[in-house]
């Protein structure tokens, strides 16, 4: 069988930190990685670097199957088609047969924690892929990734400015871990060699609340935050009052639903088991984006 790698969605962040964990971390011979995207002409920086580059769409299952011809082991990325209800799982499903029909090994996938109990309606997207996977023969490790760090940013720096963080994730608790730290996972499940399925949860090594988060950066930062804790409704309508469009405001805020149910409070060490490493510490990665945090309370 071939040695290639192909990491699909290479344009994007979590994308491109697989690929550079591949050639930093692990040592990856270049002329073994394949970059595949929608826009492989952004990709010139990897070209020049002795990575091939293809064009892959899963919009056009025939081309993706000749993108994927002679790869050896494929990383699927979940896209980012959340605006069309089913669209995503479609791309999925089509990844997976083209994959099958190209004579790929083993596919790593991208998942999300406890698809089958979630309360975020785009889960139903990464079971239906995780049982495609299981149906098609071919060799498979499904890494469930934990909520990242990096979402946090979202609502942090508008707290640390107004002193208040409307949430309506309650009590509830999960275990953040970093996006390059889901990238390091990704690049050692793809160029491990490892046969056997696999199915992995990728959390920090603590779970924490809203409260708690919110003590954390209340310290580093010198910035008292109030946590208002409000109904989903309720964030719901300030998410949509603050912009965030009405079709992506009722899944941004089935994230603290979740949260609040317990649906991601798991702690898992299956990180460090596959890769040796111990997940980068909240409190690390808050003290980094300490100017971030502040930016908008200057």
């Amino acid at each position: 069988m071939t040695d290639k790698l192909l990491v699909t969605g290479a344009s994007g962040r979590l994308g491109q930190a697989v690929i550079r964990h591949l050639l930093d971390t692990l040592s990856v011979d270049p002329a073994r990685i394949v970059a595949a995207s929608r826009t492989p002409e952004k990709q010139a920086t990897m070209a020049e670097k002795g990575i091939e580059t293809r064009r892959i769409d899963f919009d056009d299952p025939e081309a993706t199957a000749g993108a994927l011809t002679g790869i050896g082991r494929m990383l699927l990325i979940s896209t980012d088609a959340l605006g069309e209800p089913g669209k995503r799982l479609s791309q999925h499903k089509a990844a997976v047969a083209a994959a099958k029909q190209a004579g790929v090994g083993h596919v790593v996938y991208t998942s999300m924690p406890n698809p089958e109990d979630s309360l975020i309606p785009f889960a139903p997207d990464h079971l239906g892929t995780e049982q495609a996977l299981a149906e098609s023969g071919l060799g498979w490790t499904v890494l469930r990734n934990g909520w990242y760090m990096e979402n946090l940013f979202m609502s942090l720096p508008g707290a640390v400015a107004s002193g208040q963080w409307v949430s309506a994730a309650g009590g509830g608790k999960l275990a953040h871990i970093a996006l390059d730290d889901c990238a390091r996972a990704a690049a050692t499940a793809l160029a491990d060699g490892v046969t056997a399925n696999r199915l992995l949860t990728l959390t920090g090594s603590q779970a924490r609340g809203t409260s708690e988060i919110a003590a954390l950066v209340s310290t580093l930062t010198g910035q008292k935050i109030d946590v208002v804790s409000v109904s989903d409704d309720a964030l719901r309508q300030g998410m949509i009052a603050h912009g965030v469009p009405e079709i992506l405001a009722p899944i941004f805020a089935s994230f603290d639903a979740n949260t609040r149910e317990g649906k991601i409070a798991m702690v898992t060490n299956d990180f460090e088991t596959l890769t040796g490493a111990k997940p980068r510490a909240l409190e690390d990665f808050l003290t980094a984006g300490k100017g971030a945090l502040l930016a908008r309370a200057a």
